[in-house]
């Protein structure tokens, strides 16, 4: 009689693949979008409001940076004018985007992206 473990290693093995497989494409996609932002963003596209306490405020500011993505970023504890900005959007959190004047709560490349590609 074959142990639970041993008649689960296969199915164990075919999801740690099925992850490792969809981490692989959603890679390649981060690459691509990646590539893409870097052509498509011009100085003041994208401006970042952050909070120095927030770490999807540093992950966002890594994805961009790791991916050659011109933007500029604002600290609300730091900058009157980003607290004002941030203020005046009524936003529930940060990282904030404006991206070419429109306001985006949360980083998602993707969304980046297609307000981008919108001119």
């Amino acid at each position: 009689m074959r142990s639970t473990l041993s008649r689960l290693a296969p199915l164990v093995l075919l999801v740690a693949v099925g992850a490792g497989g969809v981490e692989l494409l959603r890679s390649f996609g981060s690459e691509r979008i990646g590539r893409e932002l870097a052509a498509r963003a011009q100085a003041g596209d994208i401006v970042m409001l952050s909070s120095l306490e927030c770490s999807a405020c540093r992950e966002a500011h890594e994805w961009l940076r790791t991916h050659h993505v011109t933007f500029d970023e604002c600290f609300i504890e730091r900058d009157a004018r980003c607290a004002a900005a941030y203020q005046a959007l009524l936003s529930p959190g940060t990282p904030t985007l404006l991206v070419r004047g429109q306001a985006q709560v949360g980083f998602s490349a993707e969304r980046v992206a297609q307000a981008l590609r919108r001119g």
